[in-house]
């Protein structure tokens, strides 16, 4: 190699070694940098105890109530929710149940109550009807709500979706359920 190549090679590396300087003075004096007075995300830390007990972990309560939400669901959006569904369900008046029960007419219908359809034995002897608690409480999360069901569907978390679907599965029915 040749000094003349050495030398082009040399000011390339100092040129862009002090552009690079130069660049962090130029956004140093455009953003200087400022010390906050606290935290904009502040975090309460507990004191330490004896060392012996462990912190509470907040237990899952269950589903937040929907009530109050089912008399302005948006029907289209429950309805655009339950094709994620429709692998095992079926929704219309004498459907076919497929790996799930057809779910026409679900609202106020006993658990467990559609003929011809093999239900696990824990949700068999659940008992009561699916009113709009009990499909609330089921939607959030099949397993813990009625544990042992087959139904493998880790649920609905948000409040709104649980709703929107519940007011859209109200309307599949020849006389709907009264909200309430």
């Amino acid at each position: 190699m040749d000094n003349l190549n050495f030398n082009k090679i040399a000011a390339g590396v100092l040129c862009g070694g002090l552009l690079l300087m130069a660049g962090i003075k130029a956004g140093e004096i455009l953003l200087p940098h400022q010390d906050i007075e606290e935290n904009a995300y502040p975090f309460e830390v507990a004191e330490a105890g004896d060392g012996q007990s462990a912190p509470a972990i907040p237990e899952d309560t269950g589903p937040e109530p929907i009530l109050a939400m089912l008399a302005s669901a948006d029907i289209d959006a429950g309805q655009a929710l339950s094709k994620k569904c429709t692998a095992c369900h079926s929704f219309d008046a004498g459907g076919p149940n497929k790996v799930g029960p057809n779910l026409y007419n679900i609202v106020n219908r006993g658990i467990g109550g559609v003929d011809g359809f093999k239900y696990s034995t824990a949700l068999s002897e659940f008992g009561g009807n699916w009113d709009y608690e009990q499909l609330n409480g089921f939607l959030y999360k099949p397993k813990s709500w009625v544990n042992g069901t087959k139904m493998n569907y880790a649920g609905l978390k948000k409040p709104n979706d649980r709703a929107n679907i519940i007011a859209w599965m109200r309307t599949l029915s020849a006389d709907p359920a009264q909200l309430p």
